[in-house]
């Protein structure tokens, strides 16, 4: 029983209504919906009645919420209790980044924010876009540097920095050969190696759609997340890998080419739940814009950029 479910469980409970709670709890009413009827499977039990015009607790509903309500205080009391001892005004800020984050980005990242907040610490925590959404929510994350497209429903964003990608493939691929930019179309019906899906769905959606609409057909997908295990797959023959112009040097035998169009790329941002801004959020947003950028991401504005066309 995990302690976000019942969260859910008592806001839902008291506002009665799933769209009421969904909203305060900054997430989307489907999602909201599965992990109550995740809460009953688990229990066993039907912790409301959804058959009359309004959402009602059971009788077991509502014996369970006598006894969450006390540990959500605890909970509470807690958290509250770890922030009055943090050192400074605002102590540490507890911020997440995407597992593949170039080295170029942290030290400009962590020398800015130093820079601009000096008496607040950094928490930093290697977190995939979906992970980071669910801290996000539930409180055990201040920000968060999240690729999209992304469910932010409810959350805040700061400005939108992007990068195209290319392909990482063998240097005797014959894509590779003359050195020059590639179309997708050039690799159809070729592997590929990318995240697994539940690192970020809608990102993961969305490339391969994109692929479908330039050409690109992947004859079989491999899912990998270590850089490593993605050059050795690519090196050994089983696929392509989409990604940036890589920060260091490839393994001998691998190669990086441009794509045409830009049709893919990177699409980062900062996020946060609007109720928890502060000063310090917006020195993470400012010094994650001033890493990006030093790894050669140019920022696009506020919001999502289109894909070009």
């Amino acid at each position: 029983m995990e302690l976000r479910h019942l969260r859910y469980f008592a806001v839902l409970a008291e506002e009665l209504h799933f769209g009421r709670a969904a909203a305060r709890l900054h997430m989307a009413q489907p999602p909201l919906s599965q992990r109550i009827r995740d809460l009953e499977n688990e229990l066993g039990v039907r912790l409301f009645d959804r058959t009359r015009p309004r959402v009602q607790l059971t009788e077991a509903g509502a014996l369970l919420l006598e006894h969450v309500r006390p540990v959500l205080a605890g909970v509470d009391g807690a958290r509250e209790a770890m922030r009055r001892v943090r050192p400074g005004e605002a102590g540490v800020l507890r911020v997440g980044v995407p597992p593949d984050t170039g080295p170029p980005v942290l030290p400009t990242l962590t020398a800015g924010f130093a820079r601009r907040v000096p008496d607040v610490l950094i928490d930093l925590h290697e977190l995939t876009t979906d992970e980071q959404l669910v801290r996000l929510r539930e409180g055990e994350l201040d920000a968060g540097v999240v690729r999209h497209p992304a469910d932010t429903v409810g959350l805040e964003s700061g400005p939108v920095a992007r990068r195209e990608l290319g392909v990482v493939l063998r240097a005797d691929h014959p894509a590779a050969r003359d050195g020059g930019p590639l179309r997708l179309r050039d690799l159809d019906g070729a592997a590929l190696v990318i995240f697994p899906r539940a690192m970020a769905p809608r990102l993961y959606d969305h490339m391969l759609l994109i692929c479908r609409d330039e050409g690109l057909l992947p004859g079989s997908i491999r899912h990998a997340r270590n850089p490593h295990f993605v050059h050795g797959l690519v090196l050994a023959g089983r696929g392509v890998h989409l990604n940036e112009p890589p920060a260091t040097p490839l393994p001998d035998g691998l190669v990086w080419r441009p794509l045409e169009g830009a049709a893919l790329a990177w699409q980062t941002s900062v996020v946060w739940v609007p109720t928890r801004h502060n000063e310090a959020v917006s020195a993470f947003a400012e010094a994650v814009s001033e890493g990006l950028a030093a790894a050669g991401h140019r920022l696009v504005g506020a919001g999502v950029e289109a894909r070009p066309r």
